[in-house]
């Protein structure tokens, strides 16, 4: 079919709103929030339900016709930008933004894909409930994106991933065939878990276009400071001592060094959090449910009791904790401008995760490298679930090539992952052939010929190609 007969197609579908194929409309969509990666298509196709993607991706698998889908846009794995190798469309849910259901007593909201993370979070704020999905993107971000990409943030340490607070989804698959599974069920083993292969795929098995979501109860404590440890090798026992004094009610323990600080204040004019550069710098969050965790000997009382013990002991050199929700707010403004601010140096940021035991050696070493380099390490970490953002500027040229790949191989040496929560998409493709067992590979291709046997759901990402 001629392209302009397949516009007309797509339009028959959406309304003239749902298809964008002017140049200058287009551009917005066709490279990713880093700049990094742009893409070309024969249009941008806004659908505003199932049955629409339906429709429009049956068109797409009839006529070899590419899919990308595209939620907020804020990944910077390059996922959500067509490759220019053959026809494409981008599939964009901006218009999928509604909130179907809440049921504060089921503790689950049903919500279309390109809801946006944070309009879902205030939304389920006035039922006393939380989404307790949280990083610095989450208001532009979507629940589709997040769950392609099975995100995490600085809450998995106590909440898990967006795999463990999804109960279920709605999908199209390749030929346009709509498959549900919204009814909340918390347990059904009847047959395999489309959900579980679906979220993490990164639209390369299907396209998610709903999803039922698992609430919890909104924290009516909350204490939240920051830490200067001894170092690395200190985190550990710390995060511990804390999760045993307040009954694991740690939601955030974030690795912050002075370096990363530093950075921060120099790109948004903010002031460190303490007066003494934290070489080994950590935000700290415990948050609590019960009321009588506001009085005297509540949360707050617990941390401060139990810093002081760590203090005692060498650990924890300097704590602040937040007096009010303005400083609270100040301590997480300065984390969601980490990707930014090293963004803004040309920085270049790694997705690892590690066992929690080869962390401190991992920094160890390899800020030494990069400092041997004459280079800068900005790292930001979850350190309670082992996975390091780790950044180094400036990032480009081939000196960063060379560190990039012995950065890797340590991290493979160590048992960790080269992605954590960010994705594969293009910019990883190269290190899945290089750093995963053929076997499981093979059993990727296998599944992805079996759900996509032409090939048309994000082509180029995530799975290379067989040798």
């Amino acid at each position: 079919m001629a392209t302009k007969d397949l516009l007309e197609a797509f339009r028959a579908v959406t309304g003239p709103a749902g298809v964008v194929d002017a140049p200058d409309a287009m551009a917005g969509y066709l490279t990713d929030w880093t700049g990094r990666w742009t893409g070309q298509a024969i249009a941008v196709l806004r659908p505003d339900g199932t049955d629409q993607v339906a429709a429009l991706l049956g068109l797409c698998h009839r006529h070899g016709v590419a899919v990308t889908t595209q939620g907020g846009n804020t990944g910077i794995a390059g996922g959500a930008t067509p490759i220019p190798d053959r026809d494409h469309v981008v599939l964009s849910l901006d218009r999928m933004q509604r909130i179907l259901a809440i049921d504060p007593a089921a503790r689950t909201a049903t919500v279309q894909a390109g809801t946006v993370l944070q309009t879902l979070q205030e939304a389920v704020a006035d039922h006393g409930l939380t989404y307790p999905l949280m990083f610095g993107a989450r208001g532009s971000c979507t629940i589709g994106g997040t769950l392609a990409t099975n995100a995490g943030g600085s809450n998995v340490l106590r909440y898990g991933t967006a795999r463990a607070l999804c109960l279920g989804v709605e999908a199209v698959l390749a030929d346009g065939t709509a498959i549900s599974d919204l009814q909340g069920l918390r347990k059904d083993n009847t047959g395999y878990d489309l959900r579980d292969l679906l979220i993490g795929s990164e639209g390369t098995l299907a396209v998610i276009t709903a999803a039922v979501l698992r609430l919890h109860p909104a924290p009516v404590a909350v204490t939240t400071g920051f830490l200067s440890l001894s170092g690395p090798e200190a985190a550990l026992g710390v995060l511990n001592a804390l999760q045993d004094a307040t009954g694991g009610l740690v939601e955030a323990f974030e690795y912050m060094p002075a370096p990363l600080i530093d950075r921060i204040c120099a790109h948004t004019g903010a002031r460190p959090p303490l007066a003494a550069p934290a070489p080994t710098g950590i935000l700290l969050e415990a948050a609590s449910t019960r009321p009588s965790d506001r009085d005297a000997g509540g949360l707050e009382d617990l941390v401060q009791d139990c810093l002081a013990g760590l203090m005692e002991r060498g650990l924890v050199l300097d704590a602040v904790i937040a007096a009010s929700g303005q400083q609270r707010r100040d301590l997480w403004a300065m984390r969601e401008a980490t990707a930014e601010s090293i963004m803004a140096v040309d920085g270049y940021i790694f997705d690892l995760s590690l066992p929690l035991s080869q962390i401190a050696p991992f920094l160890q070493v390899t800020d030494a490298e990069v400092a041997r380099a004459g280079m800068t390490a900005l790292t930001v970490g979850h350190l309670g679930d082992g996975n390091l953002h780790y950044s180094i500027a400036p990032g480009g040229g081939a000196a960063l090539g060379a560190l990039r790949a012995r950065i890797l191989d340590r991290v493979a040496a160590m048992g960790g992952s080269f992605s954590a929560e960010h994705g594969i998409g293009q910019d990883k493709l190269d290190l899945m052939a290089a750093y995963r067992d053929p076997a499981r590979l093979a059993a990727m291709r296998a599944l992805r010929r079996a759900m996509d046997p032409a090939g048309i759901l994000n082509p180029g990402k995530t799975i290379p190609d067989a040798p």
